[in-house]
């Protein structure tokens, strides 16, 4: 059995059984919730893995229950909605959502992006061990605690956000293309993940860029990608 723990939250019982079947089958445990209420109730028990979130819920929008769990969880969250605006996405991933799959999905994509997440547990729990530390000028990263700071203060970050600031830091002076980084990030190079990595750069540049100094850490390689660079 698969130690991986997913909470699947999902109001709709075909698209529940759907998904729940088809982690049974490649031997995930799973865990279910049918509303906001439970599925916060559920995080707090349980501490799963990965959630799966609809956000269509009966009783909250999904967006308040990624608000709720970010405030005390780096969790990752998936969600899965048949909302496919680019605004509800991007107001997802803003909340702290790190994926977003639109209804109609396809079961072995909802599996790769699952297999990406494991893939990022493990590398996490490996920097944990190797207990690394990154400095840049006023930057400092603790890859064992998973916390960064700029000239003393603490980052508030995304996971996705801090995701990229590592994947960026351990490749200092490189430029890493749009593909390299979204298949790193996502697991796939769909325009849709071009389009949310322009949202978390974003946000990223401007956390960064806020401290006393005002230093440029990360350059925009356009239509290319981004490099960080070094700063004295």
């Amino acid at each position: 059995m698969n130690k991986f723990l997913v909470l699947v939250i999902e109001d709709d019982a075909p698209v529940r059984n759907l998904i729940t079947t088809t982690l049974k089958t490649h031997d995930y445990r799973y865990l279910t919730a049918e509303n906001g209420e439970n599925a916060i109730l559920q995080v707090t028990s349980h501490n799963p893995d990965v959630i799966l979130l609809d956000l269509g819920l009966p009783d909250m929008d999904g967006v308040e229950v990624i608000k709720k769990i970010r405030s005390w969880s780096n969790t990752p969250i998936i969600v899965i909605s048949a909302r496919s605006e680019d605004t509800d996405k991007i107001d997802a991933l803003d909340a702290g959502a790190d994926d977003y799959l639109t209804k109609p999905f396809s079961v072995e994509e909802l599996l790769a992006r699952l297999r990406v997440t494991q893939r990022h547990f493990a590398i996490m729990k490996q920097e944990k061990d190797n207990d690394a530390i990154f400095e840049n000028g006023d930057l400092k990263i603790d890859y064992a605690a998973g916390c960064a700071w700029l000239a003393g203060a603490e980052l508030h970050l995304t996971p996705i956000e801090y995701k990229l600031l590592c994947l960026l830091s351990k490749n200092m002076g490189k430029v890493l293309t749009h593909t390299y980084i979204t298949q790193q990030i996502w697991g796939s190079s769909w325009e849709n993940d071009v389009a949310s990595l322009r949202v978390f750069m974003a946000t990223l540049r401007k956390k960064l860029e806020s401290g006393p100094a005002g230093k440029q850490y990360i350059q925009t390689h356009i239509g290319i990608g981004y490099r960080m660079l070094r700063v004295e």
